[in-house]
């Protein structure tokens, strides 16, 4: 099935609100003595976590949460088996292969969405940047928190010219309350060119790609320099595109 190419919406679910109350968390930390902000920020951290899509790493540490959605991206292309092939001799023979896998769920669905996601990873990174100092052994869960959501940017800003912000169908996730290794819903991959433009959202990614290249600027040069490279890719790219605003209007397969 070909990728949807069409303008989506972007509800105000948990990456909207959540990473607000993460900042605050930091602010008030050095004063508070009424209640363990230690411990509040550690839950929140580990909320994102739980939060986490495609092939969980070893040191996971929600461990009822496993691996999930391993073929996302998948629609927009032509699944190759990797065992057997690999992108190189895809590419030689013409064949697009998407990976659209990792990144975060939104809110209690199953569902990715690009522009609350982008803006999550932009606000992760900037706490670190603002605020690493006093996260305490927290400060490496946090740098982990950004680079999951960079590294699912980065696949999805791969292609040019495309921004890929929706994997998910919302009407049959919403229609069935599932945990994301059972899911069965479809995976339908939705994305932003220039004959269906989403500036905000693009402007967005780009933000998030920016914003964590400086949380990586000095703990791992060569990716920073991988996320600001993309990051001015994006925003170049969307730059010739006038203003569209993609949570105007909602649009379903």
């Amino acid at each position: 099935m070909a990728p949807k190419a069409v303008t989506v919406t972007s509800p105000a679910a948990f990456p909207v609100a959540f990473p607000a109350v993460f900042v605050l968390l930091l602010l008030f930390a050095p004063s508070a003595t009424a209640h363990d902000y230690s411990d509040a920020l550690r839950k929140c951290i580990l909320f994102f976590e739980g939060q986490r899509s495609g092939k969980l790493p070893a040191d996971q540490r929600v461990k009822w949460r496993s691996h999930s959605a391993l073929h996302d991206g998948a629609s927009a292309g032509v699944k190759i088996v990797r065992s057997q092939y690999n992108s190189v001799f895809a590419a030689s023979f013409g064949v697009t292969v998407v990976d659209l896998t990792g990144g975060y769920y939104d809110a209690g669905d199953n569902i990715k969405f690009g522009f609350p996601m982008a803006f999550t990873t932009t606000m992760l990174a900037w706490s670190v940047i603002d605020f690493g100092k006093t996260m305490g052994s927290e400060l490496g869960n946090a740098v982990r928190a950004v680079k999951w959501g960079t590294d699912y940017l980065l696949k999805a800003t791969a292609t040019n010219g495309v921004v890929y912000v929706q994997v998910g169908d919302a009407i049959s996730d919403h229609n069935c309350w599932e945990r994301p290794e059972d899911m069965d819903t479809l995976r339908t991959a939705y994305k932003i060119d220039r004959n269906h433009p989403g500036s905000d959202v693009a402007g967005e990614t780009a933000a998030a790609l920016a914003a964590a290249s400086i949380v990586f600027r000095s703990r791992d040069p060569a990716y920073s320099r991988i996320l600001l490279n993309r990051a001015v890719k994006v925003a170049k790219l969307w730059a010739k595109v006038s203003y569209f605003c993609t949570i105007r209007y909602r649009h379903m397969p």
